[in-house]
C-alpha cells in the first residue's frame, strides 16, 4: 500500500510518518506545500502522477483558528477548496480518502458528548470551512473516510503540551479555562489508527463498506485545566519543573473565536466499525511528556 500523506507539517502528519515505517505493508509518501498544494489543482497532478497513491490521507488544514476569524478566505481556501481539489483527484484514480476534520464543525452546547448523527453547528470561521470541507469531500469521492477528532497534542511541533512546558516556570500560576471539556487525543495514537483504517479499506478487512463519517478521539475526558494538570505531574516524575494553576472561566479567556464548551466525541461507532480503540489520554500524556522530556 502506498500512502500518500497531504499536509505533512501537521501533528497527525508527522505522527503518521514516524509510525508508518513500523507497517512493512505500508510505504507512507509525505508531500509538504512544495511538492503537494492541494490548493493547487497542478500539483495535485504532479504529486498523484510521480507518486502513484494506492490510498491519500488529507491532514493539510488552516488551523489558525482565532487568525481564520479576519482571514476567512485563507481558511476556505484550504479547508475546503483544498479538500475538494484532493478529494476529486483521487475519485478520479479509484483512491480512497481518509479526510481528518474537527469537533468544531458543532456548536458545543450539547450535555453529552457529540455523536455522528448531530446535526453541526459551527460558531466560528474554522469550523464552518471545515464543515464543507467535510461536504465537499463526501460529494468528490464516495470512497471516503472522514475522521472528526479533537484537542490534539504530541511531541513534536506547538501544541498545547509543548505550551504548557514552556510555560512551567514555578513562578506565576497558569491561568487555565476549567469550563471547556473535550477528549485529548495524541497524535501518534490518532495516527496509529489512521494506518490501520487505511491496511483494513484497501486489504478488504472490513465485513461491510465503511465508508462515510467518524469520531475518533483519546478516551476520556477533561477540561483544558485537568489536561495541564496531568502534563505538569507526568513532568514531575521526569524532574521538570512545576507551576501552581489556576481554574478560570471561558469568559475570562477572551479570544476572537468562540471555543466549544463541550468538544466531547463519541467514537462508538468508530470502534464498531473499525475494532479500534484510542487508548486514554492520560496514557497519551505520559507517553508525550516521556518524549518531550528526554529530547
Amino acid at each position: 500500500m502506498r500512502l500518500l500523506i497531504a499536509g505533512w507539517h501537521g501533528q497527525v502528519a508527522r505522527a503518521l510518518i514516524e509510525a508508518a515505517p513500523s507497517r512493512i505493508e505500508i510505504k507512507a509518501l509525505a508531500a509538504g506545500r512544495a511538492a503537494l498544494d492541494v490548493r493547487d489543482p497542478r500539483s495535485i497532478e504532479r504529486a498523484f502522477g510521480d507518486l502513484a497513491p494506492t490510498v491519500v490521507v488529507n491532514t493539510a488544514a488552516y488551523t489558525a483558528v482565532d487568525q481564520a476569524e479576519t482571514d476567512q478566505e485563507a481558511a476556505f481556501a484550504l479547508n475546503r477548496d483544498g479538500a475538494r481539489l484532493f478529494a476529486h483527484a483521487a475519485a478520479r484514480r479509484n483512491i480512497p480518502i481518509i479526510h481528518l476534520s474537527t469537533h468544531y464543525v458543532f456548536d458545543g452546547t450539547k450535555a453529552t458528548p457529540y455523536d455522528e448523527h448531530d446535526v453541526p453547528a459551527p460558531q466560528t470561521v474554522y469550523g464552518r470551512s471545515k464543515l464543507e470541507g467535510e461536504r465537499a469531500v463526501v460529494e468528490a469521492n464516495p470512497d471516503h473516510v472522514i475522521i472528526r477528532t479533537g484537542w490534539v497534542f504530541g511531541p513534536a511541533g506547538q501544541n498545547f503540551a509543548t505550551r504548557i512546558l514552556d510555560a512551567a516556570t514555578g513562578e506565576a500560576p497558569l491561568r487555565l479555562v476549567s469550563d471547556q471539556h473535550g477528549n485529548p487525543t495524541y497524535a501518534p495514537h490518532l495516527a496509529s489508527a489512521i494506518l490501520d483504517i487505511a491496511r483494513k479499506i484497501t486489504a478488504n478487512e472490513l465485513d461491510r463498506p465503511a465508508w462515510g463519517t467518524y469520531h475518533a478521539a483519546g478516551t476520556g475526558a477533561t477540561s483544558w485545566l485537568g489536561l495541564a494538570s496531568e502534563i505538569l505531574e507526568c513532568a514531575a516524575k521526569h524532574g521538570k519543573a512545576g507551576t501552581p494553576l489556576e481554574p478560570i472561566a471561558s469568559a475570562d479567556y477572551p479570544a476572537k473565536a468562540a471555543r466549544p464548551m463541550n468538544s466531547e466525541l463519541d467514537c462508538a461507532k468508530f470502534e464498531r466499525t473499525f475494532a479500534l480503540h484510542l487508548p486514554p489520554w492520560q496514557q497519551g500524556v505520559a507517553a508525550c511528556v516521556e518524549r518531550l522530556a528526554s529530547a
